[in-house]
């Protein structure tokens, strides 16, 4: 006879009630390991991965996508091309990311939650690459860039104009 598993426990490791109020019948958990210190621009940067390990890890990481595009293809999601990153596809990942956080686009049925701070960065993050990759875009890779960006910065200047201006003279404060 097959030995029997045990059965698994959950264990409600919350600190406070339903109602607010401290716990006391749970254990006192340890003390969680001390977190690394984050690194200062004057830290000296750590040592990068030796170039064999670069390359086994590289080799595991492919091996690995395939799996995935080979589960993808046979479950009828498209052909593997189709998941292959591309700057055009780099681009326009950054740009509904952006729109997002703008506020722009958003599910269906929800009100939009713009991140302002978080839509300029990443429009600066296009605005980086732009200016890293000058000369070495072709003709529409630069284009669709340039666009990106145009859009991006004038949804910005508009949501940014909106927030700043306050309201008209001699108009009504909203009744709730």
């Amino acid at each position: 006879m097959a030995e029997k598993k045990q059965d698994f426990v959950v264990s409600d490791r919350r600190k406070f009630t339903d109602e607010g109020e401290l716990r006391t019948d749970v254990p006192a958990e340890s003390a969680p390991p001390p977190s690394q210190p984050l690194a200062s621009e004057s830290d000296p940067p750590p040592e990068p991965p030796s170039p064999a390990e670069q390359e086994a890890q590289q080799q595991q990481y492919r091996a690995s996508g395939k799996k995935l595009d080979d589960m993808l293809v046979a479950g009828g999601h498209g052909e593997a091309k189709d998941f292959e990153m591309t700057f055009d596809r780099l681009v326009q990942s950054l740009y509904v990311s952006a729109l997002f956080q703008l506020g722009v686009m958003h599910p269906e049925g929800e009100a939009p939650r713009p991140d302002i701070i978080a839509a300029r960065q990443t429009i600066d993050t296009l605005g980086v690459l732009k200016d890293k990759t000058k000369g070495n875009l072709t003709a529409a890779e630069e284009n669709i860039l340039q666009n990106v960006l145009f859009e991006l910065r004038m949804a910005f200047l508009e949501i940014t104009n909106a927030i700043t201006r306050g309201p008209d003279p001699g108009s009504k404060p909203a009744v709730k």
